[in-house]
Order: C-alpha cells, then sequence, then structure tokens
C-alpha cells in the first residue's frame, strides 16, 4: 500500500513521485513527470504537471494549478484559486506547448501566495514572503517582502512564521516569535539572530 493518499476521484498518471502522508484530495489531476514531497496537503480541483515540482511540506488550496516550469520549494502556500502562469506570449493560433517555451517560476521556500492572486511567469517569489490576495506578480519579489496590488509593489516586510514586522531604524524584532531581523537596503530584509540557520 502507498504511504500516502489519493482521493478515488483523483487521477495520478505513472511517471509520478509521492511523497509520504501526503493527502491529495477531490478531482485532482497529477500529471506523468511531477514530483510532489513529503507531508503536501493538495485542496480540491488541482492540476499539477506535467513535470512540475513541488517540495515538502506544502499546502496547495483549491482549484490552482501548478503548470509545467513551476517550482514550489518546501512549505511553500498557495491561495485559493490562485494562478501561475507559465508562457509569456499565448496564442492560440500559434501554439507554445513545449518546455523550452516555458518561462520558469520559482517560489522559495517559506512563501505564500494569498487567495487570487496572479504570479506571471519568468519571475522568483523569495524566501518567507507574503503575496497578498488578488496581487499581480509581475517581477521578482525578495526574501521576506509583503507585496500586494496590481501590479504588486513592496509594501513591507514579513517574519519567517508570518507575521508583518515593524521595520524601524533598519531593525526589526518578530513580535509573536522573536526573531530579529535587519534592513540592509530598501530591498533586502535579513534575519540577524546568532542562532540563524543556513537557508
Amino acid at each position: 500500500m502507498p504511504d500516502y493518499f489519493v482521493h478515488e476521484s483523483s487521477y495520478v498518471d505513472d511517471g509520478v513521485e509521492i511523497g509520504a502522508d501526503t493527502r491529495i484530495w477531490h478531482f485532482c489531476h497529477v500529471m506523468t513527470g511531477s514530483r510532489i514531497g513529503r507531508s503536501c496537503r493538495i485542496g480540491q480541483n488541482v492540476v499539477i504537471g506535467p513535470r512540475a515540482s513541488v517540495g515538502d511540506n506544502v499546502k496547495i488550496q483549491n482549484n490552482v494549478s501548478i503548470y509545467e516550469g513551476v517550482t514550489l520549494e518546501d512549505d511553500v502556500f498557495c491561495g485559493p484559486s490562485m494562478v501561475f502562469t507559465n508562457v509569456l506570449t499565448p496564442r492560440s493560433a500559434f501554439p507554445r506547448n513545449s518546455a523550452e517555451d516555458f518561462a520558469p517560476t520559482r517560489v522559495r521556500r517559506g512563501a505564500s501566495i494569498g487567495a487570487n492572486a496572479t504570479v506571471v511567469c519568468g519571475v522568483t517569489i523569495g524566501r518567507h514572503a507574503l503575496v497578498g490576495a488578488g496581487a499581480v506578480v509581475t517581477k521578482d519579489v525578495p526574501d521576506h517582502a509583503v507585496v500586494y496590488g496590481n501590479p504588486a509593489r513592496l509594501r513591507g516586510w514579513a517574519c519567517e512564521c508570518g507575521v508583518v514586522l515593524q521595520v524601524k531604524q533598519g531593525a526589526a524584532i518578530c513580535d509573536d516569535c522573536g526573531r530579529r531581523y535587519r534592513q540592509e537596503s530598501p530591498q533586502k530584509l535579513s534575519r540577524s539572530d546568532s542562532d540563524q540557520k543556513a537557508a
């Protein structure tokens, strides 16, 4: 017996890797060549692949498609009905359906993407970033950044635990977990804890 769960209404093609303790719920389709890590939660009506990569402990809410060219690292959260694209110049009359046509998108460890956000292909969303609900992401998002709007713009910074930080004089301490940060530039925030582990 597999050490993961797939609801009977879902389809998993041949040539798929699924990690232990992952749960795939109703009406999903995981396509050939895709990899899903351990302890993931895949909501209703999710399509993954072909050849997409999902890390460990990823939560994908209902109605999300993870297309070829999209990589989700560990601990990523994708909110309901958020959208990834994978072709920069789509045309029905001029199909661009091969791997060479896809602009890769990477969502780094611990990042969260809110409901109904759109992520235009070819960007990287940084570690522990927060993308607000309904945002349209058209360019790279720094680590720990809070972005929202259309197009999404940098509005602040988030702790690794998800709490929005109050940066004063180039430094911040999370009110919830006590992690410490320093702002190195207008576009860069990093952990300053003495016990910080390598990302």
